[in-house]
């Protein structure tokens, strides 16, 4: 199995974007040596104060900068906010930057009305799903140059690194995002931490829809990656204390209290108490939104998960308030699964 990792950049308690993002970069650098696929950041708006990661083209051009082997990209760009013309020449200029380890992660989502009127964006769009197609579509042409000739955008040229373009995944959290990637014969990520119980749905969707494509960024068969919350300790249950973090933060954000991240001893207050471990099997169907344990669980858990969607890269998101939690888990995880270091 390969592993990979998603970065929200938390600000952490009394710090600043500055220390969120010096964590972000100190993460990216210990997965690349401990043997992670693919480091990516994520687009979250109107939280500054409690999630950094805002802008993951800016990120990114530091972590390419900070890193010389792992893939870099986004989890995810939020394409309705923005030009696919300025989207692709921003991934350009990061393939120039860090060439030939670059993944154009593409997603939509809304934010508060007043984040998305600042950032111009029409939440009135009638067929959304239609307008983020044809972005898409946009963006990958752009990227490898395949608008045809005399085409009003057939001219115009994007920074190139002159290795493999940037890659387009599509990303998303239900089975009309799945069916699209698969429309477009694209690559899918599926974020299980967002809607678990979609997961299978999902993947059934895109493999039912799957047509390989005629873009070069296109696949000839499906490819897919599912993104899971999941933290690893010594033991299973020092792992379930460090869940209980994720878990009043799931609570609260069904309150309507979006963004912030607890502490471990808050968060099993505001429980009432230590979630159970993880059990080192789940029942068919079952797929907890946050999963903990220990090295040898976890990697259980993942093999089970991921065969049951059917691949065989899993992409960790964390939600901890400690970042020497986060580190330690990372490195426990590749020890699970036995990735090799570099």
């Amino acid at each position: 199995m390969d592993l990979s990792l998603v970065d929200l950049s938390p600000v952490p308690e009394g710090g600043t974007a500055t220390d969120a993002y010096a964590n972000t970069a100190a993460a990216a650098r210990q997965a690349e040596a401990l043997g992670y696929s693919r480091f990516w950041v994520a687009e979250h708006h109107a939280m500054g104060d409690t999630l950094a990661g805002t802008t993951p083209e800016v990120l990114l051009g530091h972590l390419a900068a900070e890193t010389e082997s792992i893939r870099l990209g986004s989890g995810a760009v939020l394409l309705n906010h923005y030009s696919p013309y300025k989207v692709a020449e921003v991934f350009g200029a990061l393939d120039g930057l860090a060439p030939g380890r670059i993944d154009a992660g593409l997603g939509r989502a809304n934010g508060s009305p007043a984040a998305d009127r600042a950032l111009g964006t029409d939440r009135r769009v009638e067929n959304p799903d239609e307008d983020h197609r044809e972005k898409i579509e946009a963006v990958v042409s752009h990227l490898y140059d395949e608008f045809s000739d005399g085409h009003q955008y057939s001219d115009l040229e994007i920074p190139r690194s002159g290795e493999e373009p940037p890659v387009p995944w599509v990303l998303g959290s239900s089975p009309s995002s799945a069916a699209l990637a698969g429309e477009l014969g694209l690559r899918y990520c599926f974020a299980a931490f967002i809607r678990p119980g979609f997961a299978t749905q999902a993947f059934e969707a895109y493999r039912e829809h799957f047509q390989p494509a005629e873009s070069d960024a296109g696949l000839d068969e499906p490819a897919g990656m599912v993104a899971i919350n999941a933290i690893a300790a010594e033991t299973d249950e020092a792992a379930a204390r460090k869940r209980a973090v994720a878990e009043a933060s799931f609570q609260r954000m069904a309150r309507g209290v979006v963004g912030s991240t607890p502490t471990v001893e808050t968060a099993i207050n505001e429980l009432g108490g230590v979630p159970d471990p993880t059990p080192a099997t789940l029942d068919d169907g079952e797929w907890p939104r946050a999963i903990s344990g220990s090295p040898e669980t976890l990697a259980g858990l993942l093999d089970q998960l991921a065969d049951r969607v059917g691949v065989e890269e899993v992409m960790i998101q964390q939600v901890v308030a400690d970042h020497d939690d986060a580190l330690r888990s990372h490195e426990l995880l590749a020890e699970g699964i036995g990735l090799t270091s570099r």
